[in-house]
């Protein structure tokens, strides 16, 4: 799979809000996954497929209805694309709103090997 590809898919799943099926798909068993220093309850820093697994499913249970997903176009350069990504949710405790991140992804050997989002 090209990088390209890999983006196309990776935006269609964060789209469709289907994080477990991208991650087992696209990414490396060896991942690395990176959050802004504001990230309350989350690591700054998560290695391997297994224990981003187990982030995104944090982050999911943590959601107490979602409104939908909207990614921009990606864009890439060489190895690595990102996109930004809004996030019309209500939190478990919190009021509604949109999340906005900036995603950007490193590809080795045709699979994401680091994630890490801006906000």
């Amino acid at each position: 799979m090209t990088v390209n590809e890999i983006a196309t898919k990776l935006v269609k799943y964060c789209e469709s809000e289907d994080y477990l099926t991208a991650q087992k798909e696209l990414y490396s068993d060896d991942v690395i996954s990176i959050e802004p220093e504001d990230s309350h309850g989350y690591d700054k820093e998560t290695k391997g497929l297994k224990a981003v697994n187990e982030k995104i499913q944090k982050f999911v249970d943590s959601i107490e209805t979602s409104y939908g997903s909207k990614a921009s176009v990606p864009v890439i350069a060489g190895n690595s694309f990102s996109f930004k990504l809004d996030m019309d949710i209500k939190m478990k405790g919190q009021e509604r709103n949109t999340m906005s991140e900036l995603c950007v992804f490193t590809i080795k050997d045709e699979k994401i090997i680091k994630e890490e989002f801006f906000w």
